[in-house]
């Protein structure tokens, strides 16, 4: 039998490309913040990028159209009074959107359709329960309205967002700052890296940690891990040496690695971006300017190196657009927006195909804008599989109706708002009875304190 050299695989022939120039965002000072986040986020209708701003914090969402260089004076989300350290939309509606900053509270947005004409300072909702900066989002994947948030004071808070409260607070697991959060494919599981050199699994409602692993990497810079395929965990750090690592786990036998392989000695931390679809796993190094894809399969040693796309300018943040928001026909299988100190600039990953027919094998049923569960069933114990759209057609992303009935526990004080400038009688009227009825549940909090204390 002849020796098989070469593995056999659909994406070994994956390249990328980055756009040409008229089709990037030019002319954006992006933050100059040393934080190890993503400064970025894509949905199919927008892309956002946190922003240098005096005197607070400021992110910018545009409109996917809107190429080509951008004012100066073009309007941001700016109602922080910290440095806006991480964004993050909602998978549910893509006009929603949260920030975490460093004035310790986490933000949602409300993003008219069209994108900002006058700039945003009032958000939806804000939560408050962290007492440093807050430097992790996400939301959760199947479960609508659930927000994980997570701050350097060592806390992680899963948030109701409809209600406006923290539902889970967890408060005594990591016992130092906290690298990375994540959630596992149906949102049952947390996986979270952390500086005490402990990889921990944790189950999201109880707040216990189900499963850790100490040192997954030797060395002293930041670990990053994700949930792949079959409910495995890669994750990227470094070695005693300083050299970077990629390392492939079992949860269930968290003793030794499937796999560890050193890739360079480069000291930016790498950033993983798993397609659940494809099998692909992106590395992006903050400052680099690369990305490696690796595909995760079955077979020894798991973790293959696919290829590298490289260019001249380094990296100063990355967005990863989800994958109804790809040109099926064009082959597309996965879209990065990287930052740059003055632009924003798509790259594009591409598997080379002749024919222009939708490819299926390429294109797997993948997860929709829809939520399988609402937040209180979610708290309460139960867990939604995602619900999968094909892509066949491609994705159309106009707002159903649906979506608003969905939200509107959650939007019930912006519809008036948003068709009326903000300064009109009824929004006004309405936040000063908010105010009021703020200040009588002080007064009432503390009136049953006083009484509690005297009995």
């Amino acid at each position: 039998m002849p020796l098989k050299v070469v593995r056999t695989s659909k994406f070994r022939h994956v390249y990328g490309q980055a756009v040409k120039a008229d089709q990037c965002y030019d002319d954006i000072r992006i933050s100059q913040m040393t934080w190890d986040s993503n400064f970025c986020s894509v949905n199919p209708k927008f892309v956002a990028m946190i922003v240098d701003a005096s005197g607070g914090g400021a992110f910018m969402v545009l409109p996917l159209s809107k190429t080509g260089r951008i004012d100066m004076s073009y309007p941001t989300v700016c109602g922080h009074t910290g440095p806006v350290l991480e964004i993050e939309f909602c998978p549910h509606n893509d006009n929603i959107i949260a920030s975490g900053s460093e004035d310790c509270s986490v933000m949602i947005w409300e993003i008219p359709d069209g994108g900002l004409v006058t700039p945003l300072t009032e958000p939806v909702v804000k939560l408050d329960g962290h007492t440093k900066r807050v430097g992790i989002l996400s939301w959760h994947p199947t479960a609508h309205n659930v927000l994980m948030s997570a701050g350097c004071d060592n806390v992680l808070i899963l948030w109701n967002v409809a209600r406006g409260e923290a539902v889970v607070r967890m408060d005594s697991l990591h016992t130092d700052l906290i690298y990375s959060a994540c959630w596992n494919r149906d949102g049952s599981q947390i996986l979270t890296s952390c500086k005490d050199k402990f990889l921990r699994v944790l189950d999201p409602r109880k707040g216990t940690v189900l499963r850790e692993k100490e040192k997954p990497h030797e060395g002293f810079r930041p670990v990053r891990a994700v949930f792949v395929s079959n409910g495995n965990i890669l994750s990227t750090g470094f070695s005693r040496m300083s050299e970077r690592q990629v390392a492939l786990w079992d949860p269930k036998n968290f003793s030794e690695p499937l796999t560890l392989q050193e890739l360079d000695t480069s000291s930016g931390v790498l950033l993983p971006f798993y397609d659940p679809d494809t099998a692909v796993v992106y590395l992006c190094g903050k400052g680099d300017s690369s990305i490696r894809y690796f595909e995760v399969t079955d077979e020894a040693p798991y973790v293959h190196y696919l290829n590298i796309y490289t260019s001249k300018e380094s990296q100063k943040g990355i967005g990863y657009m989800p994958k109804r928001g790809l040109e099926v026909n064009k082959c597309e299988i996965a879209r990065f927006y990287k930052l740059h100190e003055r632009k924003c600039e798509p790259i594009v990953m591409t598997v080379p195909r002749k024919s222009d027919l939708f490819q299926e094998d390429l294109y797997p049923d993948t997860i929709g804008p829809e939520p399988s569960v609402e937040a209180d069933e979610w708290f309460q114990g139960k867990d939604g599989q995602p619900k999968l759209i094909s892509l066949k057609d491609g994705f159309t992303t106009t707002t159903k109706a649906k979506e608003f009935k969905v939200h509107k526990s959650l939007l019930k004080t912006t519809s008036s708002g948003a068709s009326q400038p903000d300064g009109s009688g009824e929004v006004q009227s309405l936040r000063k009875e908010v105010k009021d009825l703020k200040a009588a549940l002080e007064e009432l909090t503390k009136r049953v304190s006083v009484l509690e204390a005297k009995h």
